[in-house]
């Protein structure tokens, strides 16, 4: 009999569980609405040219995304994610985001705001998104657009921004954590909470591509901070080291007996992936989470029932154990797994495989549990 899961989600304010009156669950999902970006940022994971004809021509269509998003609500679903590559380049933006506003959904936005019109504003004030999150990867044209490598994105994004903070939009602001814009990050972070003040977060984790292009991910490796300057930041920011050492008890072992071995884990997920969300790509492939990008972990719902996926297909594949040595007895026994960057999804993009170590990971963990540990 297989495996039941409870589906819940926390309450991005709160913290707290949700549920519905009826007893059912509450849960999120992310659309990726297309791959294709009009900008071509360095680190990026994911991203297709603007005008990459074949990449447009296998996107989930309207229809099918208003069937998806009214499963997705059938099944307990509140909130939705539009995300991308740029979701404000389909042509038929307004009409997608209105088949999945149909269904009673909550709509969020990522964007890095660029092609953002008055019309869009004016859409979007008509039809309140519950936020718009942009990323912001530098305060200076210079560095805006070292990472972006594209000319005039930087006007761009300010002309964006601007338009959805004056027409009164919840816009939430990131950024990437990148060696091209490291010594412009103290000034980010003045600049996103002058304008949002209450919300603010930084990135240092940068995925490398699920296409594997390797120049592109010789790209995203020469942008990624040391272990110790990602503490570094950490440490200087406040609020994120501040939630570090509150949870400091839960996520750092106690002094164990010497001798004493932590407990072995099989099991290769942790982190609760495809129990209270999951990602639906491009071209209808449902997984667990943003990252991971293995064969093994994609359900087609073009061809199967949201349903089906959801109480079938990812329950089965999330059970998944591994036998291999060298995971068992490092990333299985380890005692800082929660400070770890470590999961199936980076591991299988660092190393091709789902369940060995990445040293470098294991570098980061143990900077942040030094870090705390020393207060």
């Amino acid at each position: 009999m297989a495996k039941e899961f409870v589906v819940r989600r926390p309450l991005p304010e709160f913290g707290l569980w949700e549920k519905m009156a009826d007893g059912r669950a509450v849960f999120s999902f992310d659309l990726e609405a297309t791959a294709r970006c009009n900008l071509d940022c360095r680190h990026c994971y994911i991203n297709r040219p603007a005008g990459d004809r074949a990449a447009r021509k296998r996107e989930l269509g309207v229809d099918e995304i208003g069937r998806i998003g009214a499963e997705a609500a059938a099944l307990g679903a509140v909130w939705c994610l539009l995300t991308g590559g740029e979701p404000l380049l389909r042509p038929d933006f307004f009409d997608l985001y209105q088949a999945l506003l149909s269904k009673g959904l909550l709509i969020s936005l990522f964007t890095n705001a660029t092609l953002v019109s008055d019309e869009h504003v004016r859409f979007f004030k008509k039809f309140p998104p519950r936020d718009i999150e942009v990323t912001v990867y530098g305060v200076t044209r210079e560095t805006y657009e070292r990472v972006t490598r594209t000319p005039g994105s930087f006007d761009a994004f300010l002309r964006g921004l601007d338009r959805l903070l004056a027409g009164g939009i919840t816009v939430r602001l990131k950024a990437m954590a990148l060696r091209s814009n490291k010594h412009e990050l103290a000034a980010i972070g003045d600049f996103c909470r002058a304008r949002t003040k209450d919300y603010y977060r930084f990135d240092p984790q940068l995925h490398l591509r699920f296409d594997r292009d390797e120049s592109r991910n010789t790209l995203i490796r020469a942008e990624r901070l040391s272990p110790r300057e990602v503490v570094r930041l950490e440490r200087a920011d406040p609020e994120r080291f501040g939630a570090l050492e509150a949870a400091c008890d839960e996520i750092l072992p106690a002094p164990a007996a010497e001798g004493a071995r932590v407990p072995e884990c099989r099991h290769i997920f942790r982190c609760g992936v495809g129990q209270r969300s999951f990602v639906v790509g491009p071209e209808g492939h449902l997984r667990p989470c943003l990252s991971l990008s293995h064969p093994d972990f994609l359900y087609d719902l073009r061809t199967g029932s949201l349903a089906a996926a959801w109480t079938g297909f990812l329950p089965a594949v999330l059970r998944r154990e591994s036998d291999k040595r060298e995971y068992l007895e490092k990333c299985g026994r380890c005692p800082i797994v929660n400070l770890c960057l470590w999961c199936p999804a980076h591991a299988y993009l660092e190393t091709g495989e789902l369940d060995l170590p990445v040293e470098e990971f294991c570098r980061v963990a143990e900077a942040r549990a030094e870090g705390l540990k020393s207060g």
